[in-house]
């Protein structure tokens, strides 16, 4: 058996929460392989939706460093070569009467991702105009020279479309013009070159990230529909040769009609991310491995337990248990506040890691979720730190009645508030508690059936435990463990 004089805390490194910062830093060594991975990379799937937080951004590095060991060309797509955040400073904004922008997107995101795999494939192939004379042709004579961002493309097509559609032409010429630049005549002859090239040498585009500047407006949702109409259509076409994979926040998919609408269609190409606890456990002592690399045969329980009391002194609890019950089950949660344990323990020079650490650590945790929660919603649901404060210093688990009575008066007292009015002065009770639900704020005790999807000690559901419940059905609810110690939260008698 191993012994803890034997680990150094010192050495013990959970690894970065980003993946862009943690990819060279040893995520392709201590990865976990999800099944959500395992669809992405064997069944056609090319969209995935996840939380922020659910390892979107992880899963699309490490699928990026298998296709480049297949000898695959890799296209990634930065928030800066799409932002709609620039982007929207300089188009006409669909309130000023201009043009529904929904087809428009997608042919503007067709036209960039088609030049962009062009001209990597020339940039890539050796003697590339053997391969076609006409896409060498067309980029010599209208991209040579030219260094245009990835943005600018983009723009410059919407800027054609916008221009044409409410510029001064006559209706006949119009019409003409618009059938041309929606149906990409100015490279439809070079579609099938590019076919014929990736069927010899295959791309993969990744995109990610598209939340960056999201508003929520009619313009922000066709920004994102038309790329997935385009990567759709893309991938129908040209698929295993070239692909398009997309990743995108549950949330902001949940708020766009005409992406519900488009997925319908072709549902099975979609992958939503879900982890449990069980998942999360051996992602994490997969990262304690990784530092300790004697211990790669050890049993995971055994691992964890070399780090963090197994059991807790506080009511007799399994750390991992108490630890995960702090989360929504994503990883950069849990992630981080193991972090900030390791942190705590480092100062009381103590392993393992019990049950004063980890409160102790739950404290810096704790506040930052809470304002991390609000902030990944601040573009739906605006001043909603706000409105968790107005939960400071209460007792966390509510009547229905109670719940009911205070969501009225959160509803009431920012009534004159303009940047949270917009979105909940038509609410009544009951959809604040819902959104509260959604977010994750509140759990509901579980009842019925639901007890047998609840875990042994654990009596409350969350979102992220279990979808679609009814709540008009619950009659107890409590604020979810993750934002009690920041907001200084109490306990009752019936959660002892």
């Amino acid at each position: 058996m191993k012994r803890l004089n034997d680990i150094n805390i010192l050495n013990l490194d959970f690894g970065a929460p980003a993946a862009e910062r943690d990819i060279d830093h040893g995520l392709k060594e201590y990865f976990y392989e999800s099944e959500s991975y395992r669809k992405l990379k064997e069944e056609n799937k090319f969209i995935i939706l996840g939380n922020r937080g659910s390892g979107k951004s992880a899963i699309f590095k490490i699928l990026s460093e298998y296709y480049k060991s297949k000898e695959a060309i890799i296209i990634e797509l930065f928030p800066d070569d799409y932002s709609y955040e620039i982007l929207s400073k300089v188009m006409i904004k669909e309130d000023q009467g201009s043009w529904a922008k929904h087809g428009a997107y997608a042919a503007a995101w067709k036209y960039l991702l088609y030049i962009t795999v062009m001209k990597k494939l020339a940039n890539k192939i050796k003697n590339f105009k053997t391969h076609s004379k006409l896409i060498s042709l067309y980029l010599r004579d209208n991209h040579k020279g030219v260094e245009h961002s990835k943005l600018d493309l983009l723009i410059s097509y919407l800027k054609r479309l916008e221009g044409v559609k409410i510029g001064p032409y006559e209706a006949g010429i119009k019409t003409k013009q618009l059938q041309s630049l929606y149906k990409l005549e100015e490279i439809d002859a070079l579609i099938p070159e590019i076919n014929k090239i990736c069927r010899k040498k295959n791309v993969v585009v990744f995109i990610d990230e598209l939340d960056r500047g999201w508003d929520a407006s009619e313009d922000a949702k066709s920004f994102i529909s038309g790329l997935f109409k385009a990567a759709i259509s893309i991938n129908q076409e040209h698929s295993p040769y070239l692909k398009v994979l997309i990743s995108l926040r549950k949330e902001l998919y949940d708020n766009i009609p005409a992406l519900y609408d488009d997925a319908q269609k072709v549902a099975d190409i979609f992958e939503t991310i879900d982890w449990n606890e069980e998942s999360l456990f051996k992602m994490i002592t997969k990262r304690i491995k990784h530092s300790f690399p004697s211990l790669k045969e050890y049993e995971n329980e055994t691992v964890w337990g070399l780090i963090f009391s197994y059991i807790l002194d506080y009511r007799k609890a399994k750390s991992f248990n108490y630890m995960i019950d702090r989360t929504l089950f994503r990883p950069r949660e849990i992630i981080n506040f193991c972090t900030v344990a390791k942190e705590k323990a480092i100062e009381y020079s103590q392993i393992p890691i019990d049950y004063q650490i980890i409160a102790d650590a739950e404290f810096v945790y704790s506040e930052n979720r809470t304002k991390d929660i609000a902030s990944e919603y601040k573009f739906q649901y605006p001043g909603l730190l706000k409105i968790f404060e107005l939960f400071r210093g209460k007792v966390y688990t509510f009547e229905r009645d109670d719940l009911e009575l205070l969501c009225l008066e959160i509803i009431e007292s920012f009534n004159n508030d303009e940047n949270i009015s917009g979105w909940i002065s038509a609410l009544g009770p009951k959809n604040l508690i819902d959104i509260l639900w959604q977010i994750g704020f509140i759990r509901a005790q579980a009842i019925g059936n639901l007890k047998a999807q609840s875990r042994s000690g654990s009596r409350y559901l969350g979102s992220h435990q279990i979808s679609n419940l009814n709540l008009d059905n619950i009659k107890r609810f409590h604020v979810h463990p993750m934002f009690r110690t920041y907001l200084g939260m109490k306990e009752t008698r019936y959660d002892k």
